[in-house]
């Protein structure tokens, strides 16, 4: 029973063994496991394991040799008839390999010339596709080239508006349709860049253009002021007519916009008449060429830039009108200097005022009104400094003159010119400051010239030239017989002509202020006042106090400035005359001139008190008396008789004066000779007199006493 046990144990691992072997070799032979694993389970057993597998593995060999070989002993004898079959069949298929390729090669020569004739067949189709396909995308293209090669001939003609519209139609229409082809690509690029070509251009047109009027503006300007002055002139010739009765239609009016623009900016009066003017007209015109301005705005109002365009136009114009209000530094030495001033000045407004006019929006009558307050304040404050430089009355009047010219040039555009009247008024004070300086250095040599003798009268021709000149009328003299005397020196009818030439010089500056009869006549009052109380007073006044002019002269002054004092009237009536103004009005202003002669004859008159005292102080000085003589001489002194006989020629030439002032005179004398005697009598230095000396100073005495009451 034990060895059935051991015998049984023994075959139960036998059969575990061959199970687990089994089992191993099937993972062996399948491909799908890993061998790593199965074969590390070999090793891994038991230490005879692998000899054991080894044995096991020839034994698997050899039973699947056995199988392979039955296997093989089971068709061998089909495969052996396959074989025989197989060569059987072989001669037939090299027979008909044969008639295959020659078949072939009978089909091949056949349809060789059917397939050269087919390609032939398929090119053609291919290029008759391919041409109407051509000509299909051809008529789709042509437009487009013949557009661009339009643009072309519109760039190199300096057509840029229509070229800009020319580049909208193709890209808008044109390209679009053929916009899968690399040269409308290409094209499509270059469109931007010729645009920007295009504005590049017109802007340097423009900034040719702007150069060239700020050259031209000048010419321009002074063709403007040459119409404005014709205009004045002719609108006072037909005032003029018209106050005679006979009334022509006027042509034109500054004052009135009549007239029609130029293309140059320049005004075009609606029928002139006048040949000449409209020749100076297209003159002014061909210096002109605006269409640089046009263009450069239309091109870039198409390129949706307008505002940029203006804001350019306007800063570079605002720059323009800086340099044209910078006055050169003599421009006052010469009207020639003033007249280019304005020149420049107009020539640039009326630029701006054409470019208002002919272009939409370019600039706006509110950038004009603000461009020209900003000039009118420059150049009045530029008038204001540089006529204060200039001190001839002949060149602040031509200054006037312009002005006003000036004025009404840019009234007639539609600018305000009031400011430039109200600053004629501080030139107009100027322009009286300089006649009073000139007429002061004309009465100055008038005094120096005089001989401050009575003019002498020999014939009646002579009279009556002198009475000409002067307004003077006296019953007696004119009873006299010839040759006589007028009581006046020569220079008191050049006196007298030479304020009425400075009523005449001042009136000038009057005219054409439009201002009213009565303010003219107010101004030659004011201003004549001025010449007589501060400019002729100062003369006389500094006449009066040089030391060459002596008693006689100071005595014919007197007489001058009574005369002169009595003409004052004429004067009045003189200006009435100009201005049709009666001095009756309220607001007349008189002729105060009368106090400058009153002053000056009594600056005379103390004059003669002061030299006539003095003249007796050198006589007195003459005194030599011996206070220790012992007896007098029985008369008067030597020193004190020349004095007498002095005084006597002197009071002798009084006569002529108002007798209170020769009464004065000589109660001033007698004054001042009886102090000068008693101080000569109390001398401190005198220290002893002698009976024989104040006898004849009582001599002296009595003898100025006799004279006295002989006076």
């Amino acid at each position: 029973s034990y060895s059935r046990h051991t015998s049984l144990r023994e075959n139960e691992s036998k059969e575990e063994e061959k199970k687990a072997f089994g089992n191993i070799f099937a993972e062996l032979e399948s491909v799908d496991l890993p061998l790593g694993t199965t074969l590390r389970s070999i090793y891994d057993d038991q230490p005879n394991a692998h000899k054991r597998f080894m044995e096991k593995l020839d034994a698997r060999i050899r039973n699947h040799d056995r199988e392979i070989e039955k296997m093989c002993n089971f068709h061998h004898q089909g495969f052996v008839d396959a074989i025989t079959e197989l060569l059987k069949v072989r001669a037939d298929a090299e027979k008909l390999m044969g008639q295959v390729t020659d078949t072939n090669r009978r089909l091949q020569d056949a349809g060789r010339e059917v397939t050269a004739q087919t390609e032939e067949v398929i090119r053609c189709r291919v290029q008759q596709r391919n041409m109407a396909t051509t000509v299909e995308k051809l008529q789709l293209c042509i437009p487009v080239l013949e557009m661009y090669s339009k643009l072309k001939e519109q760039l190199e003609s300096k057509r840029y508006y229509a070229a800009l519209k020319t580049m909208e139609q193709l890209e808008k229409v044109y390209i679009p349709r053929v916009s899968q082809y690399r040269f409308c690509q290409i094209m499509a690029e270059n469109l931007p860049r010729l645009r920007e070509e295009i504005k590049d251009i017109s802007m340097s047109d423009l900034k040719d253009f702007l150069e060239s009027i700020r050259k031209h503006s000048d010419k321009v300007g002074e063709t403007a002021m040459r119409q404005a002055q014709q205009h004045r002139t002719f609108n006072s010739a037909v005032a003029k007519q018209a106050s005679m009765g006979h009334y022509i239609k006027p042509v034109y009016s500054l004052n009135e916009r009549t007239h029609a623009h130029t293309p140059n900016g320049l005004l075009m009066d609606d029928d002139t008449g006048d040949d000449e003017a409209d020749e100076e007209i297209l003159t002014a015109q061909d210096l002109v060429d605006f269409s640089p301005v046009y263009r450069c705005l239309h091109i870039y109002t198409v390129l949706g830039d307008r505002e940029t365009f203006e804001n350019y136009y306007r800063k570079q114009r605002k720059k323009q009108a800086r340099l044209v209000l910078q006055p050169q530094a003599n421009m006052h030495e010469t009207v020639e200097g003033y007249r280019r001033y304005f020149n420049q000045i107009v020539g640039f407004f009326v630029v701006e005022d054409h470019i208002l006019h002919a272009t939409q929006g370019l600039v706006t009558r509110a950038y004009t009104d603000e461009l020209w307050n900003m000039a009118l304040s420059k150049i009045i404050a530029v008038l204001r400094t540089h006529s204060s430089y200039c001190d001839d009355p002949d060149l602040v009047l031509e200054l006037k003159n312009l002005i006003v010219i000036f004025a009404d040039t840019l009234q007639g555009f539609g600018f305000p010119v009031n400011r430039l009247f109200d600053l004629l008024f501080e030139v107009r004070d100027q322009y009286n400051e300089t006649l009073l300086k000139k007429w002061a250095l004309v009465f100055r040599e008038i005094f120096e010239l005089d001989n401050y003798s009575p003019i002498p009268v020999e014939t009646e021709e002579e009279y009556k030239l002198v009475v000409s000149r002067f307004p003077f009328h006296d019953a007696e003299i004119e009873k006299q017989d010839f040759p006589k005397k007028l009581p006046m020196s020569q220079s008191v009818p050049q006196i007298y002509t030479q304020v009425k030439e400075f009523i005449y010089a001042s009136l000038k500056f009057s005219e054409s202020l439009h201002r009213s009869s009565t303010e003219i006549d107010d101004m030659l009052r004011k201003s004549t006042n001025l010449l007589l109380t501060r400019t002729l007073s100062s003369c006389l006044q500094n006449l009066i106090k040089k030391p060459h002019i002596g008693l006689t002269e100071l005595v014919q002054i007197i007489i001058n400035t009574t005369h002169l004092e009595q003409a004052c009237r004429y004067l009045e009536e003189f200006i009435t005359n100009i201005t049709n103004v009666s001095p009756e009005t309220v607001h007349t202003t008189r002729l105060y001139g009368l106090s400058t002669f009153k002053d000056a004859r009594h600056a005379a008159e103390g004059e003669i008190y002061t030299k006539l005292n003095q003249k007796i102080d050198e006589f007195i000085q003459l005194a030599d008396y011996e206070w220790g003589m012992a007896e007098s001489d029985g008369r008067a002194s030597g020193y004190l008789m020349d004095l007498i006989n002095f005084l006597r020629s002197t009071f002798q030439v009084f006569t002529h004066l108002p007798g209170k002032v020769a009464q004065t005179a000589c109660m001033s004398a007698c004054k001042h000779l009886s102090t000068s005697l008693m101080q000569m009598l109390l001398d401190t230095e005198l220290k002893q007199i002698s009976m024989g000396a104040i006898q004849q100073f009582n001599l002296d005495v009595i003898q100025c006493e006799c004279e006295y009451k002989e006076l």
